[in-house]
């Protein structure tokens, strides 16, 4: 489940990531016209599991889905949103960071987790800004240490009040013996261009940096007096509002709850299936196609609002995907596989082609797009089927080339009238769908063999039956029905028996291939060092750092350097 040694508050059992404004307990969302205001006000009581209080405006997983769903819900139901303006309800602190009370005692597979899922949510706030228009400034007044000034860094523009007291930090590695968690070792360093030497002084000192110096160093954009706070704000949001081309008029799509029927072994939505097969360390997920075709026009696409198939689908996928990471620790696969009618599913991706102009189209493909990289960067074994009545085409053929291995049915199984499965590539595989690394999956697939790219690409529209997409190189195995049941059972039951551990650091490192960008860098780098500093006793031992951190105590650190 979701927490070994601590208990989740309430008498909750498993991490929810449903929620929406009303059931805030961190935020406030605030909205004038094209200007957004993101309030952290962190209730300290309000923590997700039992044993700590959020003091100083911390955070915990709690406090992060609730602002991953408000920037969502900024995307979605507020299209004339240009800025965001990103601020503190408390009066000397902006944020402290991940609370440390809650890191000292969670589960180690919670602390990975909780930085995976902090790094998606700073991910998408710079996805915003870049393809959505929609842009952030981070208004720090008071203390904004380690996460705090994660989440500042993840910002366009960092306004820092000059006040004497106010300061950002990055002070893991002195107080806590581990790394800032959510990408500030990286973004420092590749996005605001720190000199080495500065980033080296910046992160080993524990009181942070001020004023004058933080802007000289590039830590922050500017510094401003308390009497020229607010109209240095206006000013920078009027700057970054007349560059972003997001609809001065449109109606927004409300993000209504999912509709979900959980029981013991099940997760049922209208257009996914989720199946545990715990005794097997498996989940099978079955997306399901459309069930009428696309609208007639965009007009319908947003009266259809969050029920258009496209973004109903990606949001029931993206909650199943997060259950499985927090909540089913011990499975060891995920095994996608699709129902529907082929030429359903590429007529929707037509649809969101001829209409990529509209702000609802474009915003429904990026968030396919951030679903898409969270499938990427979850440790488990993916495994895609491609059966009879499957209708892995266009959009849903990318979890395909996201698995690490595909099988692929030759012709059908006795006694089944569906017809033999077939793949079919739309314009989609080839750019609306970037992995971290910046490439497209077929890319990834395919480096040093540009041709192959070209040949897959020749073939758009084209329905393509096994040894086909075997020739190709869309599939790993192209297999008949005397083969199929057993060729999987054995490759399960073997993928079972390997180390976690070894499988994790395996599948991450062959599944992005290629080129190298700020956000491949933190996830690989990052996860990789952070997981390995989280198990050392240098941070979590009984007289480790994180351990005897507020105690008054130091810690005894083994001083090998390995």
């Amino acid at each position: 489940m979701a927490q070994a040694e601590r208990k989740l508050a309430n008498g909750a059992t498993r991490v929810d990531f449903a929620t929406d404004p009303g059931r805030y307990r961190h935020w406030k969302l605030s909205v004038d016209g094209e200007i957004a205001t993101l309030v952290l006000d962190v209730d300290e009581r309000g923590g997700l599991f039992e044993g700590y209080e959020l003091k100083l405006n911390s955070y915990d997983l709690g406090v992060d889905i609730e602002l991953s769903d408000a920037l969502e819900r900024i995307r979605f139901e507020h299209p004339r949103v240009r800025v965001v303006l990103l601020r503190s309800g408390k009066p000397r602190v902006f944020c402290a960071g991940a609370n440390i009370r809650m890191l000292a005692g969670a589960s180690h597979a919670h602390k990975v987790n909780f930085c995976k899922f902090t790094n998606e949510t700073r991910n998408a706030i710079e996805d915003a800004s870049e393809f959505s228009g929609v842009h952030t400034i981070s208004v720090v007044t008071g203390s904004c240490a380690g996460g705090g000034y994660e989440l500042a860094l993840a910002t366009d523009h960092i306004i820092l009040v000059d006040d004497g007291s106010s300061s950002v930090a990055l002070p893991e590695v002195p107080l806590l013996a581990v790394l800032p968690g959510t990408g500030g070792l990286t973004r420092v360093t590749d996005k605001r261009k720190v000199r080495r030497d500065y980033a080296d002084v910046f992160c080993t000192t524990e009181e942070g940096v001020k004023g004058k110096r933080a802007a000289e160093w590039r830590l922050v954009d500017e510094v401003q007096p308390h009497t020229k706070l607010e109209a240095a704000i206006a000013e920078r949001a009027r700057a970054f509002a007349a560059k972003s081309e997001r609809p001065q008029s449109a109606t927004g799509v409300a993000l209504t709850p999912l509709d979900r029927t959980i029981g013991p072994d099940t997760r049922r939505y209208k257009y996914l299936a989720v199946d545990y097969a715990r005794a097997d360390k498996t989940a099978t997920l079955v997306l399901h196609g459309p069930d009428a075709p696309p609208p007639a026009s965009a007009e319908d696409m947003a009266a259809q609002g969050a029920s258009f198939w496209p973004l109903q689908l990606a949001r029931e996928l993206d909650d199943a995907i997060l259950d499985l990471r927090f909540n089913e620790l011990d499975t060891a696969a995920i095994i996608f596989k699709s129902e529907g009618d082929r030429a359903a599913v590429l007529a929707y991706d037509a649809f969101l082609e001829a209409h990529q102009d509209h702000w609802l189209a474009r915003e429904i493909r990026h968030k396919w797009k951030r679903l898409l990289k969270r499938i990427d960067l979850t440790s488990r074994t993916l495994v895609a089927l491609v059966e009879p009545g499957s209708c892995f085409v266009g959009t849903l053929a990318e979890i395909v080339f996201a698995a690490d291995r595909s099988y692929m049915l030759v012709g059908s199984m006795e006694g089944d009238n569906r017809p033999p499965p077939a793949l079919a590539l739309g314009p989609a595989n080839f750019g609306a769908y970037p992995m971290s690394n910046g490439i497209t999956r077929l890319e990834s697939r395919f480096l040093g063999e540009p041709d192959s790219v070209g040949k897959a690409r020749d073939r758009i529209g084209d329905d393509l039956d096994a040894d086909e997409a075997a020739e190709l190189g869309l599939v790993t195995f192209a297999l008949d029905d005397i083969d199929w049941e057993d060729e999987i059972r054995v490759f399960l039951e073997e993928r079972a028996s390997f180390s976690p551990d070894a499988l994790t650091g395996m599948e991450a490192n062959l599944r992005f291939g290629g080129p190298e960008t700020m956000e491949s860098k933190i996830f690989a780098r990052l996860t990789a060092w952070q997981n390995w500093v989280f198990q050392r006793p240098n941070a979590i031992g009984d007289e480790g750092a994180l351990r005897l951190y507020g105690t008054g105590r130091k810690p005894a650190f083994d001083t090998r350097r390995v």
